[in-house]
């Protein structure tokens, strides 16, 4: 990283609104001086008004985050989902291309698409997205990824525990309790070979392409009061996190409540789904496995990403006592769910 006045400044300190305009202009894209940073904290990312008028949304991806080949692959599964007339907001191919740089920053543009959060806790919304996901996982089951990873214990649970503990993220106090609980998290997570990678037969749970990162804040909701011109129902956003994986990955963030409220939930999404594409049951117990694996990969992230500006001022609660010992808890719950009865649709 670059130093400014003997201090390490992280690579988003330089992408300055004057920066934003340029590298749009270097596509052949001139912005009228209208920008808004939207919420992102992986990425950068800034809704952008034309002088021909139109918006567009520019993504800066996160230096050193993914390759090229990785980022490439993620516009190609927009554009197969697109094609297959799947309500995705994917990049724009400008001067014959969907990716492009811009000084340090690897750079997208896409379409503006307004939209609210979608209402979940109506049956017939989750119907729809339920329907809209299968379609997903369709286009996703045609072929696999490449250059992504897989949501795997090694990648989310092995890698993100022993970077907390090698780096002292964890205070002292807390540490043994949390390296125990986490462990025992790990230990049953690792019972599953889906997630753990250890079986090839062919009645093994299948891995997909996946949006990855499929919670209520990258669905936009249209209202069908919307005018004609306005596409109804949801459409989806931020391909970002997107690797192979069990389909479930893609429904359990969606589910909210007590058991019985997820369990209800989770049949109307299957409904749906199951309009267009079968589920396959087995993965409904991966579902609190996959919630242990985000927890882990959730506080490494944070971690890791400390030294962006962004992060301090947005998450000032994470890294005390308080965070850790209320990540013992939470695992220790996990551990608990891990060992329950899986839901039932």
């Amino acid at each position: 990283m670059p130093e400014r006045d003997g201090v390490t400044a992280h690579p988003y300190q330089s992408l300055t609104p004057d920066v934003v305009m340029d590298a749009l202009a270097s596509v052949g894209l001139f912005g009228d001086g209208r920008q808004m940073a939207l919420s992102s904290y992986e990425n950068r990312v800034y809704q952008m008004h034309l002088e021909e008028g139109g918006v567009v949304v520019v993504k800066f991806y996160r230096p050193g985050r993914w390759l090229d080949a990785q980022i490439l692959e993620e516009h190609d599964f927009a554009q197969e989902l697109m094609a297959a007339e799947v309500p995705v907001v994917g990049p724009l191919r400008l001067h014959g291309s969907t990716l492009h740089h811009f000084g340090d920053f690897a750079f997208s543009v896409s379409p503006w698409r307004g939209g609210r959060l979608p209402e979940l806790d109506d049956p017939e919304v989750l119907e729809w997205v339920g329907r809209f996901l299968a379609r997903i996982h369709t286009v996703g089951a045609v072929q696999a990824f490449a250059h992504r990873p897989t949501l795997d214990l090694a990648s989310f649970g092995i890698a993100s525990r022993e970077w907390l503990l090698a780096h002292d993220q964890v205070p002292l106090d807390v540490q043994s309790r949390w390296a125990k609980a986490s462990q025992q998290a790990l230990d049953l997570v690792a019972g599953h070979d889906c997630l753990s990678g250890i079986s090839a037969s062919p009645e093994a749970i299948q891995r997909i392409r996946l949006h990855g990162d499929c919670h209520p804040g990258n669905i936009l909701w249209t209202p069908l009061e919307m005018p004609a011109s306005a596409r109804p129902g949801p459409h989806f956003v931020d391909l970002d996190d997107a690797r192979m994986g069990p389909a479930v990955q893609d429904l359990w963030m969606l589910l909210s409540g007590d058991r019985q409220q997820r369990s209800r939930q989770l049949g109307t999404l299957v409904d749906g789904y199951e309009q267009f594409r079968p589920f396959d049951r087995r993965e409904l117990v991966l579902i609190e496995p996959l919630r242990t694996l985000r927890l882990l990969h959730y506080s490494a992230w944070l971690a890791r990403r400390w030294n962006d500006p962004t992060f301090p001022r947005h998450f000032p609660w994470f890294g005390s006592s308080d965070y850790w010992q209320g990540q013992v808890q939470m695992l220790q719950e996990q551990v608990e769910a891990m060992q329950e009865e899986p839901l039932v649709v």
